[in-house]
């Protein structure tokens, strides 16, 4: 086996100028693949973050419960509806919050009252989403108190947090009022404590926070919440938590992505076509592999008969070409890598890059996976070269 290695090193040193551009070839393919996979994993991170970083990972709700028919018509057809459209009331709180605490990868549990409503000033009125929360959890989910804009996180009674765009579309600003109406018909003027922008549209233009006790009046909510929002460790696993949840407390509960289809239906796409041009350049590594070394068999067609009439066996000559194409994977995959990272490590996480930068994630490089598959590649690449020397007749080469 060192004798063959001897032998294929001995061929690719030969020819350093051709060695290096073949090298380089594939160094380029690994860092298209380093660059593909951390530039679509970085962007599939800060979707995440943009759209999920400040909401529920998981919400806990009161299932409704069907209503009953009293009596049965035979041939007659019969409509039932809710005698509300607010949501059933989750009325244990403790308890349930009790429950959930006891989970393992919990972070925050904030109950919560949301319900509907307008918010006007002057003649402009905007629709919102009303969420009810106590002062303690006001940043437990989303948030707020890091995303501030102006004001403060305080949350006392008959006052409201909102967003920058609502803010603006109102022309208000934290000290000013505004006056809210719920869709239970209940008007409150409330003072801005705070403004936040979370760049997050459905936030940004269509919540407004209040003191839960506010939430109580604004809804004709006496006791209990409608919902109990969750944050988890890991929001990769929602559904496995809101499943334990759910056998935990009987309740329903609806991981962040039931309600984000069409955020992952796009990610895997963009995974998938991410796939596709890591997949040409590792196909372009291939095919340079299996052309140099086919034209070095060509090349050396005397030599490999000497060897073979030297008693030099077929395998013996297949592992010379198979030990030059493994080098050339390994070499050139590590500097492909290298470069890769060299390049790629002075971006800054996902997390924090500013609006129109790039979101590398240079720890989902495939730094390990791109070497491997190119040793790989490289490997399946000089079998047909590998069999073509095997197959050189040293009778007519040597005569030759």
């Amino acid at each position: 086996m060192l004798f063959q290695f001897k032998i294929g090193w001995r061929y690719l040193t030969s020819n350093l100028l051709q060695t290096g551009l073949l090298v380089l070839g594939v160094a380029v393919g690994v860092f298209v693949f380093v660059f593909m996979s951390a530039l679509i994993g970085g962007l599939g991170v800060y979707l995440v973050d943009q759209t999920v970083g400040d909401v529920a990972h998981v919400t806990v709700t009161q299932p409704d419960i069907a209503p009953a028919h009293l009596y049965a018509a035979e041939g007659a057809l019969i409509a039932s509806e809710n005698a509300t459209g607010r949501a059933a009331m989750l009325r244990n709180t403790t308890e349930v919050t009790a429950t959930l605490g006891q989970l393992p990868g919990l972070v925050a549990v904030s109950p919560q009252i949301v319900g509907n409503g307008f918010v006007t000033r002057g003649a402009v009125v905007k629709p919102v989403s009303v969420v009810g929360v106590a002062p303690d959890k006001v940043s437990a989910v989303a948030d707020i108190a890091a995303n501030l804009t102006a004001g403060t996180a305080d949350l006392p009674i008959g006052s409201v947090l909102i967003g920058r765009k609502l803010a603006a579309d109102l022309g208000v600003g934290a000290g000013h009022s505004l006056r809210l109406r719920s869709d239970q018909g209940v008007d409150k003027t409330l003072s801005i404590s705070g403004v936040f922008d979370f760049g997050f549209n459905r936030l940004d233009e269509g919540t407004a926070y209040v003191n839960i006790k506010t939430a109580r009046g604004l809804f004709g909510m006496r006791q209990g919440v409608t919902q109990v929002a969750l944050r988890i460790d890991d929001l990769w696993d929602a559904p496995a938590f809101a499943d334990a949840a759910a056998n935990a407390t009987g309740l329903e509960t609806v991981p962040w992505t039931e309600t984000n289809e069409q955020l992952l239906s796009g990610l895997d796409a963009q995974a998938r076509s991410g796939d596709i041009i890591k997949g040409f350049a590792l196909l372009t590594i291939v095919i340079g592999v299996a052309s140099a070394l086919l034209l070095s068999t060509y090349r050396r067609r005397s030599e490999i008969g000497i060897m073979r009439a030297m008693g030099a066996s077929k395998g013996f000559v297949v592992m010379v070409f198979l030990t030059q194409g493994g080098l050339i994977g390994l070499v050139g995959g590590l500097v492909g890598a290298g470069l890769g990272w060299l390049a790629l490590s002075p971006f800054p996480p996902p997390g924090e890059i500013e609006a129109g930068g790039f979101p590398i994630d240079v720890a989902q490089g495939g730094f390990t996976l791109a070497i491997a598959l190119t040793v790989t590649g490289a490997l399946i690449a000089s079998v047909l070269p590998a069999r073509a020397a095997a197959k050189v007749d040293p009778v007519q080469v040597i005569a030759q």
